[in-house]
Order: structure tokens, then C-alpha cells, then sequence
């Protein structure tokens, strides 16, 4: 059953809230004094911006676990799914490594970063290194069964449909 409160806010199941005009309230927690509360670049973006605290540099083929110095509740019934920034991505090589972040974790996040580029990379304190979206999540009913059903595709993996 979904309701409404008195700001127009929509309450759903499970605890989760989302106002239709503005959003749903993510709660952030300052850990450290060089901390930035993540943004939205423009109005209508996806995901919002993760900076880093810490001055970082990450060698070429190798990772780094880079700290943003924020924890954040993030509402139950959700998840934050940590991505790369395009631009690292596509002019430096780093790719983000892992980044699910459940509604229940109170920690600071961390971002994992690989170089996949052929030079080392500095990042400065205040660089954006990822962006984070929030969003809804279902869990399934997990059934252990002695057979699959049929489809055409059956089991082709990796390449199966084509080029």
C-alpha cells in the first residue's frame, strides 16, 4: 500500500520514502574535514559526484582503495551503486573495481580504483574519483530446483548471439 504525506512525499513498503518533486533523503556523515557531501553535476544527472580526501597516486595495472571520508544511511529498500566517472575512464583508464553499497552499511566509503591506463595517475584531495546512483532494489525468492526451463538461447554464453 503507498500513501502520502503532507509534503507530497509517497510512503512506500518496507520503510522506503520518495518525494515525487524532490526525491528521496540520503543522510550523509562527514568523517573527515576535507570531506565534500556528494552532488548532482547538472538537474537532471544520475549519479552524484564522489571526491576524494586523501591525495592519491595509483601506478598503471594497479589498484588503489581511495577514501571519500563520508558515511551515509542510505533509505532501506535501496542501494548505492558506485560507477565510473567517464571522463577518468575514458582519458586516464581508472575503472571503478566492486562498489555496491548496502542500505544497512554505516561506514566510510571507499572507492576502489584500477589504472588501466599505461600511465601512473595523481588524483588531489577534492577530485572527483566516481559517482554514485541510488536505486531501488527487490530480493528475489531464491528456489533451488532440480531442472531449468527451456529457452532457445539455452545455455550459449560469451558471444553465443552474435556479433
Amino acid at each position: 500500500m503507498v500513501s502520502r504525506g503532507m509534503r507530497g512525499e509517497v510512503a512506500y513498503p518496507l520503510g522506503f520514502r520518495f518525494d515525487m518533486v524532490r526525491g528521496m533523503n540520503i543522510k550523509i556523515m562527514k568523517l573527515h574535514p576535507s570531506a565534500q557531501v556528494p552532488s548532482y553535476a547538472q538537474k537532471h544527472d544520475a549519479g552524484m559526484d564522489m571526491c576524494t580526501v586523501e591525495r592519491v597516486s595509483i601506478p598503471a595495472g594497479r589498484m588503489a582503495l581511495i577514501a571519500t571520508g563520508l558515511a551515509m544511511e542510505i533509505p532501506r529498500g535501496c542501494v548505492g551503486l558506485i560507477w565510473d566517472k567517464s571522463g577518468l575512464a575514458s582519458k586516464h583508464g581508472l575503472k571503478v573495481m566492486g562498489g555496491v553499497i548496502d542500505a544497512g552499511y554505516r561506514g566510510e566509503i571507499k572507492v576502489a580504483l584500477m589504472n588501466l591506463g599505461r600511465k601512473k595517475v595523481a588524483l588531489e584531495v577534492g577530485h572527483k574519483i566516481a559517482q554514485m546512483l541510488i536505486q531501488r532494489v527487490h530480493q528475489a525468492h531464491i528456489k533451488e530446483v532440480k531442472k531449468l526451463s527451456s529457452t532457445i538461447r539455452g545455455s550459449g554464453g560469451f558471444g553465443s548471439t552474435g556479433k
